[in-house]
C-alpha cells in the first residue's frame, strides 16, 4: 500500500510522462529503483534515458528523425520524506525533492528496426551519451553516434476481432494485479469487466459486442490507462483521451 501511494503521489508530481502508454506505473516503478542515471534501458516498446539532474538541460536527438528535433528530458522528483505532515496550500518545492536523475522515455517506431542512433545535448553541447559503452562513427559526417540495439518488438496484442462479433483486450502489468477495462460498450463502468491474467504479467478479456466502433480504456491501480498496442486514439465526449477498436 505505501508503494502504491508513492507511485500516485509521483503520477501526480510528474502527470503524463508521454510514451509507450507511459500511464503505465511500471516506468515509474523502473526510476524509483534507480540509485542514479544508468545506461539506456528497453522497457516493453520504449527506451528510457536518464542523466544527471546536476546538468542544467539534456537533450536528445535521432538520425531516423535526421536530428531534427529535439526531445528534452524531464527531472525526475520524489516524495520528500523529511518534509514533514502533507499541510494544505504547502509550496511544492516543500514536499518534493529532486532524485538526481533527469530522464525521457522514447517510443520506439514500429518500422524501426536494428538499431537506434542518437546524440545528447548537454548543457547546449552535442555530445554521445557518456553512459552509454555503445557507439559508432558516421563515415559521411565524421561524428560519433551513440546506438542501441532493438529487439523485434511483439506488437500482435492490439485489440482484434476474434470470432465473429468479439473484441480481445490484452495489456501488461505487474502479475497478480487487477486490471480491468472500460468504455462505450458498459457506460465506462470500470468495475464490471475484469481481464484474466493469462500468463504472468499478461492480461486479457474477450467480449462479444454488436458491429460498431467503440472506445475503451484500461484500470489499472486506480488509475486510468490507454493501450500502449493499439495506435487508434481518440478523445471522448468529456476530453478524455481514450483507444477505438471496430468490431466488423
Amino acid at each position: 500500500m505505501k508503494k502504491l501511494i508513492v507511485l500516485m503521489l509521483l503520477m501526480a508530481i510528474i502527470g503524463s510522462i508521454g510514451a509507450a502508454d507511459t500511464e503505465s506505473f511500471i516506468f515509474i516503478d523502473h526510476l524509483l529503483r534507480l540509485s542514479g542515471p544508468e545506461s539506456p534501458r528497453i522497457l516493453e516498446d520504449a527506451v528510457i534515458f536518464t542523466a544527471s539532474s546536476s546538468h542544467r538541460r539534456v537533450g536528445i536527438a535521432f538520425a531516423h528523425e535526421g536530428f531534427g528535433k529535439v526531445h528534452w528530458f524531464r527531472r525526475f522528483m520524489v516524495p520528500n520524506e523529511d518534509a514533514g505532515p502533507w499541510i494544505k496550500d504547502r509550496p511544492p518545492a516543500d514536499l518534493h525533492r529532486d532524485s538526481g536523475i533527469l530522464f525521457y522515455i522514447y517510443t520506439i517506431p514500429e518500422e524501426l528496426t536494428g538499431v537506434l542512433e542518437y546524440r545528447l545535448i548537454i548543457d547546449g553541447l552535442w555530445v554521445k551519451d557518456p553512459l552509454n559503452p555503445y557507439s559508432r562513427r558516421d563515415p559521411s559526417s565524421g561524428i560519433t553516434r551513440s546506438v542501441i540495439a532493438i529487439p523485434r518488438i511483439q506488437r500482435s496484442d492490439s485489440p482484434n476481432r476474434g470470432s465473429d462479433g468479439t473484441l480481445t483486450f490484452t495489456y501488461y502489468a505487474q502479475p497478480g494485479e487487477t486490471v480491468t477495462v472500460a468504455g462505450s460498450f458498459n457506460l465506462w463502468d470500470p468495475y464490471m469487466y475484469q481481464l484474466k491474467e493469462i500468463s504472468p504479467g499478461r492480461y486479457s478479456l474477450s467480449l462479444p459486442l454488436p458491429p460498431g466502433i467503440y472506445q475503451y480504456a484500461f484500470f489499472y491501480r486506480g488509475e486510468r490507462h490507454l493501450d500502449p498496442n493499439n495506435p487508434r486514439r481518440v478523445y471522448t465526449r468529456e476530453g478524455k483521451a481514450a483507444n477505438e477498436a471496430a468490431v466488423e
